[in-house]
């Protein structure tokens, strides 16, 4: 689906965003789970959110940015990148009310495999995944990827910390292969855990 252009920088956007604490950013998901955010580019608010969800809970981001290779321009559209514990991850947002198929996940695959070892996938979607999307995600290795529900969205907008969160399914993705563990119910710091 072809985005709707945008006349306005793409700075402007990231002032934007910034400008929003948890709260608006509350406001916000709710829009944007209605489809009604006339000021955003198709795509852009949930992206840009995401992102400042990280930033408000303590993590290094970059907002939005175009990869280049070589001569050619915008090789690679990023929705984002994060920074925070240890962990760098890669973010890739999709807006569509339906459940995701394995698509946007074979995509993501390829940026990290292009990319050092070690760096994490996200993915973002506030319509889910299909069960061939969770199957496929799960035999990605080595490349690491996770999956975020809509309900994680909800938790976290709603004061789940983002980056606590990113912690706790990373871990459990290395502790079990499982790569759309829910981290919800999971208290800070209690990532790992003996059967």
């Amino acid at each position: 689906m072809p985005r709707k252009k945008s006349s306005r920088p793409k700075q402007s956007y990231v002032a934007a965003i910034r400008a929003l604490d948890r709260e608006k950013l509350g406001d916000l998901w709710v829009a944007i789970k209605l489809g009604t955010t006339p000021d955003w580019p198709d795509g852009w608010a949930l992206e840009h959110m995401i992102i400042r969800l990280f930033e408000i809970d303590g993590a290094s981001v970059v907002y939005p940015f175009n990869v280049p290779i070589r001569e050619l321009r915008n090789v690679e559209q990023i929705d984002g990148f994060v920074q925070a514990k240890g962990i760098s991850a890669l973010i890739e947002t999709k807006d569509y009310k339906d459940r995701l198929n394995v698509e946007p996940i074979a995509k993501l695959r390829n940026q990290l495999a292009r990319r050092p070892a070690g760096l994490v996938g996200c993915i973002f979607n506030r319509g889910g995944f299909t069960d061939q999307a969770l199957i496929l995600a799960g035999y990605m290795a080595p490349q690491a990827l996770l999956l975020w529900t809509p309900q994680e969205i909800d938790a976290v907008v709603e004061g789940e910390n983002i980056v606590d969160a990113l912690v706790t399914k990373h871990s459990r993705l290395l502790q079990e292969g499982v790569p759309y563990f829910d981290f919800r119910g999971v208290k800070p710091g209690g990532t790992l855990y003996s059967r």
